[in-house]
């Protein structure tokens, strides 16, 4: 059993949530801390990196290759995984590289990894064979983890998210960026249940592409699931001074760390459900904090914020 695997056992941490509002609604809100699982791979991208890095030591290759923004709590993971895993590994990073660089690609590069800038056009096409092509011709063959760490393997790890004890609430929410983890638990809550995922992306489209994860991957949900497609403050990576200002209060009254991208629109919106009498009386809530530490100094940093 390797390192990446030792480091990683550690018991579910559950937060039980308190406040007024909660208590008024005769609700039950409990945040299964994920962002605990692991001291380096945190929140979700345990779960999608897991069987992925073991499939890229299978194959015999020696090198990963995977996407992402500047700030990617992706690209973060995969350096410290793949590390761990006495892999080589690549990250092209949408747009310019500025130097210093930010507290994310600093750490990543400080693992190893070689971090490779793309014009935001390339970027757009990277999935095409002709820009894959022209990557493996610059750094040879390499076992592919695509932006945010979504496939078949990801999939597979994050339907290990909920655990039995799990299974006994009524709710499950969690946020959403490319659909993976979200798939993952409608692979795995049990019918009884209803799965609520927020999205983090301005738009509806976030529904089809769920649509299209569950298609292909042959995924029939085990139980009701609803998307929030209004708490995204603007898009990807967007915020407004509600949102950090709502973060801010909750690590404030709970010691409950947030960042603004996903962690905090979902919180955000659950409370605004629970004003809005989503929930009936005596529902108990369990809320999947899949976030990083990482990613909050990052965005501490880019803000100028203390969250």
């Amino acid at each position: 059993m390797d390192k990446f695997i030792l480091t990683a056992l550690k018991p579910a941490i559950y937060q039980p949530l308190y406040d007024p509002l909660i208590s008024e609604k005769g609700l039950e809100v409990i945040v299964k801390r994920l962002d605990l699982l692991h001291p380096d791979v945190q929140g979700n991208k345990f779960y999608k990196l897991h069987y992925n890095l073991e499939a890229a030591k299978k194959s015999g290759l020696s090198q990963v290759l995977t996407f992402g923004g500047a700030y990617s709590n992706h690209i973060h993971a995969t350096a410290l995984a793949a590390s761990a895993k006495g892999l080589k590994a690549i990250g092209v990073i949408r747009g310019e590289l500025v130097t210093p660089l930010n507290p994310t690609l600093d750490d990543a590069r400080n693992q190893g990894m070689e971090l490779y800038p793309m014009s935001r056009e390339e970027y757009r096409q990277k999935d095409s064979d002709t820009i894959l092509k022209s990557l493996k011709d610059k750094f040879g063959e390499f076992y592919l983890i695509p932006e945010g760490g979504t496939n078949a393997l990801a999939i597979k790890g994050t339907q290990e998210i909920l655990e039995d004890k799990d299974l006994t609430m009524d709710f499950v929410t969690c946020p959403i960026g490319t659909g993976g983890t979200f798939a993952g638990l409608l692979a795995s809550a049990r019918f009884k249940q209803k799965l609520i995922g927020f999205s983090s992306l301005k738009g509806d489209f976030i529904i089809s592409e769920v649509d299209q994860l569950l298609r292909k991957y042959g995924i029939q949900p085990n139980c009701a699931y609803e998307i929030q497609t209004a708490y995204h403050f603007g898009g990807y990576a967007k915020q407004k001074p509600t949102l950090i200002s709502f973060i801010q209060e909750i690590k404030t009254k709970a010691n409950l760390p947030l960042e603004p991208v996903y962690t905090g629109k979902m919180l955000f919106g659950l409370f605004d459900l629970i004003q809005k009498d989503y929930f009936p009386r005596g529902s108990k809530i369990l809320v999947l904090h899949t976030g990083g530490l990482q990613g909050i100094r990052g965005y501490e940093q880019r803000l100028g914020i203390k969250f």
